[in-house]
């Protein structure tokens, strides 16, 4: 299982840039990663969003459906998130980062499995519902 972050902000959400690998490197995703041995979703994502950003977050809701990734092998789940505390995001694995409004969630290219996560959250952060 694969879990990432939808952290939302002042009606906007973090996006990551990815350096490495290079087939994918610039495309863009929530952050988070795999899930350990013996760990809950909620906890493999705090770990995850404590590693690549620097930051602590509160995980929510799932947003959007399972989505099968392009190997097969495994499937991400995506759950909104809030940063706690004067947090803010840094760039430790990523190339760079952008806050989105629900209107600019288009301006960059996601990966294929984080585009059904994009379509879901598109309504949510318009009305203002995360």
């Amino acid at each position: 299982m694969i879990v990432g972050a939808a952290i939302i902000s002042a009606g906007r959400v973090l996006a990551c840039a990815r350096s490495a690998p290079p087939e994918v490197a610039g495309m863009w995703e929530f952050p988070g990663g795999k899930v350990e041995p013996g760990e809950t979703e909620q906890a493999a994502l705090a770990r995850e969003c404590a590693e690549e950003l620097a930051v602590r977050v509160e995980i929510g809701a799932r947003v959007g459906r399972d989505v099968r990734m392009a190997h097969g092998r495994s499937v991400l789940r995506v759950y909104a998130a809030r940063l706690l505390g004067a947090d803010r995001p840094q760039p430790l694995e990523h190339a760079e980062l952008r806050w989105l409004t629900a209107e600019e969630l288009d301006t960059v290219v996601w990966l294929p499995a984080d585009a059904p996560i994009v379509t879901a959250l598109r309504p949510l952060l318009a009305a203002g519902a995360v």
